[in-house]
């Protein structure tokens, strides 16, 4: 009897011993997938020039050997000009772009990528997911650029604020092969 008894007693704590293995492993493959690399970091990019604030916040989408213009993103098209939320560019002064007044504000950044054209879009709805709720009518500034094409690939989407004297600058877009950029004075 004490032989069954105790038979029973090993069996109960392997089977124990199994579970809390078991359960063990599961907590280390849930922690090593929550630190799993994130494939569109949300990222920003501020500057000061003058006396202006300039902040652009998006989230920052890879190649990953895919055709971004023209493939993944069909030209022609509102691009929400990130990845997940739509991007948006933020200004304590009116901005001066292509002659035409930017009011200090918050603004969701478009684009619409063509081959040879681009057109870049600040929209008064600046807190939407994509380009869901984007709405011309709601459109502040419409601006034509022409790409230019990179030796390089720039793997991660990545935006640049340069300051090209003490009251100008340039915002600079860059993705795959492809840069758009265009200059603002502060008002």
């Amino acid at each position: 009897m004490k032989q069954i008894v105790f038979f029973i007693i090993i069996i109960m704590f392997s089977f124990s011993c199994k579970t809390e293995h078991k359960k063990h492993n599961q907590e280390q493959t849930t922690s090593v997938s929550s630190k799993k690399k994130v494939l569109s970091p949300h990222t920003s990019v501020m500057e000061i020039i003058g006396n202006a604030h300039i902040h652009i916040d998006y989230s920052s989408p890879g190649v990953r050997d895919r055709i971004i213009f023209g493939g993944l993103l069909a030209y022609d098209q509102v691009w929400q000009a990130g990845a997940h939320n739509a991007t948006w560019l933020e200004t304590n002064k009116d901005l001066e772009i292509n002659k035409t007044i930017l009011p200090a504000g918050k603004y969701g950044f478009f684009t619409i990528p063509s081959k040879n054209k681009w057109t870049l879009i600040f929209n008064s709805n600046w807190n939407q997911h994509g380009k869901d709720e984007y709405d011309e009518k709601d459109d502040i500034i419409r601006l034509k650029v022409k790409p230019t094409f990179l030796e390089e690939n720039v793997e991660h989407l990545k935006y640049e604020i340069n300051k090209t004297n003490d009251e100008s600058g340039e915002i600079k877009l860059s993705w795959e092969k492809i840069t758009v950029k265009f200059n603002f004075n502060v008002k």
